[in-house]
């Protein structure tokens, strides 16, 4: 089974100054492929960890006091991980 932390490990500039990529927490690698990665990187992330479980990383990472999303992606994917209509109609095109 896939986990999140192999999408840092095939693309280790995303976190290159991390030296044990397993040790990231999920929401570590959620903001590092928000931040740094393409739109593939998003995809694989949701497709392996789930629409629902993004969300709610995302969505918690921003009610902390300190956030290190910038806001255009703050914004952007506040808007995209709150239509789930439209991105089970991506997530339907992408196979792991």
């Amino acid at each position: 089974m896939a986990k999140v932390q192999d999408i840092i490990q095939k693309k280790p500039y995303l976190a290159w100054y991390i030296k044990s990529v397993e040790d990231l927490s999920d929401e570590s690698v959620l903001e590092h492929v928000l931040n740094y990665g393409n739109w593939d990187d998003v995809q694989t992330f949701i497709a392996i960890k789930g629409l629902e479980d993004t969300k709610n990383l995302f969505n918690k990472a921003l009610k902390k006091r300190r956030s290190n999303y910038p806001d255009n992606i703050k914004h952007y994917f506040s808007l995209y991980l709150n239509r789930p209509i439209q991105i089970k109609k991506t997530l339907e095109k992408i196979s792991l």
